[in-house]
């Protein structure tokens, strides 16, 4: 009876205590407070780092840029419950000296601008801007590419965020990215919501977001205009704990892409990737609209993949799905399935308009491993040539208009076709 009575006069106690606030103000801490200049001239590194790890070890808060060019060095961001806000008017300017990326100890590799990793409910927000100072970089990846060449040193990221679960890439520009521009990394419950991501058409190696291995992901609303692939979902290792499939969950809508390689999968799909969602999305002059791409040495199962209400103008090839990368061959024969095997699976397309195209598309699998269903229903696309399909089977049309230039609508080889309603030509 005594410890019962003392129970009771705890909750008693505890149930008088005042409530936690949760509208209390969040703390805040201005990169100025702690030396930042702002005058596009000096390194800010070390005041806005104070920042950030004063914020950490508060627990969390708001680092904020205020209006003004800040010059830095890599940063890290560091401490849960963080949020990193460049303000209106701010930007936050990487240097364009090489050795400035240099990783401690002589590692391989370069550093991102922005990095983080095992932080929890971390928000990068705008609408401010990072530039990466990539036109320093290209020119001679450029020349290294154009001679057959290695690049001659490693080109740091702009934004690397890893084993960040919770986390918000919210309304901010992101530009001129040496290489990729954001990559978030085996991460979940994951937004990217009304970002702005360029780079020159002719940016080398410029993909705008690269998520690998993460889960729970929308995409939403981003304007994409830049180099490479502007969203590549990579699954490049298997992940014990989501062995059927590192990547999944992912929802992309609202986005429009501009210049670059369109929405791709791969060519990394070794730890699987699946319940892909794409919805009311514009893709103007990309090389490509949907692709899926991967190969016998990278390959695992892409599958559910749904895609619907898409407008393309100018795009060379509207749908692009192959498990060859980068090269279709004239022929093929079997080859022994392995755990790299590359296996697409369950591919829908509804409501796609496409304009302007060179190739209309192309679906093609493996002798050994075909594409295992594909549906492409109001579909409507004009192109200098047809659609090909090969090693493909449990394929319908449904109301799929290809109009051509040159040739046949469609071509099959090793094809089980199952519905073919369309007026094609």
């Amino acid at each position: 009876m005594k410890l019962l009575s003392t129970l009771l006069l705890l909750l008693t106690l505890a149930a008088r205590l005042p409530a936690a606030d949760t509208n209390a103000p969040v703390k805040t801490f201005d990169v100025r407070h702690y030396g930042a200049k702002g005058d596009g001239l000096s390194f800010d590194t070390t005041a806005i780092q104070s920042a950030i790890d004063a914020c950490a070890a508060a627990g969390g808060g708001r680092v904020e840029l205020p209006g003004g060019a800040y010059l830095t060095k890599p940063l890290i961001l560091k401490g849960n419950n963080l949020t990193f806000q460049i303000d209106d008017g701010a930007i936050l300017q990487g240097s364009d000296q090489f050795a400035d990326y240099d990783k401690p100890d002589h590692a391989a590799g370069a550093m991102s601008l922005i990095s983080a990793k095992g932080l929890t409910n971390l928000t990068l927000l705008g609408p401010g801007t990072i530039d990466g100072a990539g036109d320093k970089w290209w020119p001679e990846v450029r020349a290294a590419k154009k001679s057959g060449q290695p690049e001659p040193r490693p080109r740091p990221r702009l934004v690397s965020l890893s084993h960040c679960p919770n986390l918000r890439v919210e309304n901010i520009t992101l530009q001129s990215s040496p290489s990729f521009h954001l990559v978030p990394a085996d991460c979940e419950n994951v937004t990217i919501d009304s970002v702005n991501i360029r780079a020159p058409a002719d940016s080398p190696n410029t993909d705008a977001i690269d998520p690998y291995n993460c889960r729970h992901l929308h995409i939403f609303q981003c304007v994409l205009d830049v180099g490479d692939d502007n969203i590549a979902l990579k699954s490049g290792s298997v992940d014990p704990d989501h062995p059927l499939a590192a990547c999944s969950d992912i929802l992309v809508e609202s986005c429009t892409f501009q210049h670059g390689h369109g929405l791709s999968i791969g060519s990394e799909t070794v730890g699987g990737i699946k319940d892909l969602t794409v919805r009311n999305c514009v893709f103007l002059g990309t090389t490509s609209g949907i692709r899926i791409k991967s190969d016998r040495k990278r390959g695992g199962t892409v599958s559910n993949c749904v895609y619907s209400d898409l407008v393309m103008t100018d795009v060379k090839t509207p749908v692009n799905i192959s498990c060859y990368y980068p090269k279709v061959p004239a022929t093929d024969t079997n080859q022994p399935v392995t755990d790299l095997t590359p296996h697409f699976q369950d591919i829908t397309i509804t409501n796609l308009t496409a304009t302007g195209a060179e190739v209309a598309g192309q679906l093609i699998g493996l002798p050994e491993s075909p594409v295992d269903g594909f549906l492409m229903e109001h579909v409507t696309i004009t192109a200098q040539t047809g659609f090909a399909v090969r090693n493909a089977r449990k394929v319908r049309f449904k109301a799929a208009a290809i109009a051509t230039a040159d040739g046949h609508a469609f071509t099959m080889q090793n094809a089980q076709i199952l519905g073919f309603g369309n007026n094609g030509q």
